[in-house]
């Protein structure tokens, strides 16, 4: 069984940066990956980037060059540094604890409840 908790998300100006931090308990061995996803209202949830237990990310092409996953040293924590926001990434983000294969990561069942990020123009 896994839970996870997300915080940090909040009202910021375009241009503005914001910190989330996803903290994760317990653990399933074959869980290898953490993800952060968004959802917009209206659209589908979408992957937003994702870290491997080695260390390894990767990032959706909207992310690229203005956010950033990383993860604390015991990998429980983990975070999406977002700069440079603008009004289109206003969404819901969750974190979610999954498994990376060939190259994709691969959610699984475990999702945190949601932070609203809330980007004005």
């Amino acid at each position: 069984q896994v839970q996870l908790v997300e915080s940090g998300g909040g009202l910021v100006q375009a241009g503005g940066s914001l910190r989330l931090s996803c903290a994760a308990s317990g653990s399933i061995f074959s869980l290898n990956a953490m993800a952060w996803y968004r959802q917009a209202p209206g659209k589908q949830r979408e992957l937003v980037a994702y870290i491997t237990s080695g260390g390894e990310t990767n990032y959706a092409d909207s992310a690229k060059g203005r956010f950033t996953i990383s993860t604390d040293n015991n990998k429980n924590t983990v975070y999406l540094q977002m700069n440079s926001l603008q009004p289109e990434d206003t969404a819901v983000y969750y974190c979610n604890k999954g498994i990376r294969v060939a190259a994709a990561f691969v959610p699984s069942a475990y999702w945190g409840q949601g932070t609203q990020v809330t980007v004005s123009s």
